[in-house]
């Protein structure tokens, strides 16, 4: 995660109180299903490839370790960064092409993100980036990776800038305590509308954690196939802006 999703993640302050039920349907949601998504590529891409592909922090953490106690240094890890920068301006010109907006941007770059999977998925199976995870072919798995992840951050500030982060655990596990004390307490509580955020940011934390899991027990199980899963849930989401 770049500086700046960091900081997305305490953004929202309160629920929208004037959206459409179709937005209301839509925040309820899609970012549940995103953190699944968010969940395994992180984990599916830590495990078989080495790196955290939506946790650019965790990168720069590793860079910096390396550059001071005189490590190898990681090409894929130092490339992380800027490409995720490329990808968010991409999915940015992407949006500032097309006519819609607000929400209505959301199914678009939800396929952006569906389609940068189903290559990875490709790309794995024909090319085993697995076996070598400091190759060539494992660096281009990874920025593939990134760059979904990418998507995925860029779309939410876009489409649905109220949503959480469907990424930044520390952020939302912070909102999570912080609100659930709130809820406990009698009086004076610091966070506006408290139980409702508390049931937006669990959904999150529960569901990036089940992410987590089963991306794990993919790689497991099905190898270099175990982006399939990932992708399958990325189709869903596409038709999720339409079903809401």
């Amino acid at each position: 995660m770049s500086i700046s999703t960091e900081s997305s993640a305490s953004h929202p302050t309160a629920p929208a109180t004037n959206a459409s039920p179709h937005l209301a349907r839509l925040e309820e949601r899609l970012p549940p299903l995103l953190s699944v998504i968010a969940g395994m590529v992180d984990v599916i891409g830590f495990i078989s490839l080495k790196l955290f592909t939506a946790h650019i922090t965790g990168n720069l953490v590793v860079i910096a370790a390396l550059l001071v106690r005189g490590g190898p240094p990681n090409l894929t890890q130092i490339l992380a960064v800027p490409m995720f920068m490329i990808a968010v301006a991409a999915v940015w010109m992407i949006a500032k092409v097309s006519p819609r907006r607000g929400p209505a941007l959301a199914r678009p770059l939800l396929l952006v993100q569906f389609l940068l999977l189903l290559c990875l998925l490709i790309f794995s199976v024909l090319f085993d980036p697995a076996a070598n995870p400091r190759g060539f072919i494992a660096g281009v798995a990874a920025m593939i990776a990134v760059w979904s992840m990418a998507c995925q951050f860029a779309l939410l500030r876009l489409a649905l800038p109220v949503a959480p982060s469907t990424a930044v655990m520390t952020g939302n596990l912070t909102t999570t305590v912080l609100v659930a004390l709130d809820t406990l307490s009698p009086r004076h509580p610091f966070m506006r509308d408290a139980e409702v955020r508390l049931k937006e940011t669990v959904k999150l934390v529960v569901g990036f954690t089940a992410g987590c899991v089963a991306g794990a027990a993919a790689v497991t199980w099905l190898g270099d196939w175990a982006w399939s899963v990932p992708v399958m849930l990325a189709g869903v989401a596409v038709f999720e802006p339409a079903s809401s």
